[in-house]
């Protein structure tokens, strides 16, 4: 019987941990390269902002570096890193509700020089590829709206397709609760879109 592309991937990825382990560091670099974007998206996804995202990622995979010889192989090292990384993003959301918000506005440096912040271009687009970012907008204005517990739960099941159990092993939960909160934040994200839509 063939191998599933799962578990080819699942094996690989194990080959990869266990060289790492072993002081290849070209390994770590490559199970990295695999997973950045994925753990950047989930960084911006909790913390909604950009610098802070970036941070969760370099942490996470510094951390998960330092600490892979405790890293046990009975679970994926995709499930582990995402672990760490949403405890990285809670721990940053937690300090901003206790430091002040940064404005968005531009910032003063050291010795009170003004600080203009990068922002990407803005080129004209056609009013279809407009009205989607438009969409977007809203739709993760609606996502950032949730508590976090809710809006985690619901990135890593319903954006990055992690199943219910291994959300449950992230997170340190129970499958009931897993699903218990996915089923709110869903409720949730449905009322506010539908205020949104009905102020037009």
């Amino acid at each position: 019987m063939a191998e599933t592309p799962q578990a080819t991937l699942a094996r690989d990825e194990a080959n990869l941990v266990s060289e790492a382990k072993a002081g290849n560091y070209s390994a770590f670099e490559e199970l990295v390269n695999r997973y950045e974007k994925k753990i950047y998206r989930l960084g911006m996804n909790i913390t909604g902002n950009r610098e802070d995202a970036e941070d969760v990622l370099q942490d996470a995979f510094l951390k998960a570096f330092e600490h892979l010889p405790d890293f046990r192989e009975d679970s994926r090292f995709y499930t582990w890193i995402v672990r760490i990384a949403v405890n990285e993003a809670l721990m940053k959301l937690r300090k901003r509700r206790t430091s002040r918000e940064v404005s968005m506005d531009d910032s003063e440096d050291e010795n009170g020089d003004v600080v203009v912040r990068e922002f990407a271009d803005w080129k004209p687009n056609p009013e279809q590829q407009f009205a989607q970012a438009e969409l977007e907008r809203i739709l993760q204005g609606a996502v950032n709206s949730l508590p976090p517990g809710f809006r985690t739960v619901f990135y890593l099941r319903d954006v990055d397709g992690l199943s219910t159990e291994e959300t449950a092993q992230v997170l340190d939960l129970t499958e009931g609760a897993v699903k218990a909160r996915l089923f709110r934040a869903r409720l949730r994200l449905r009322e506010e879109l539908s205020k949104i839509f009905r102020r037009g």
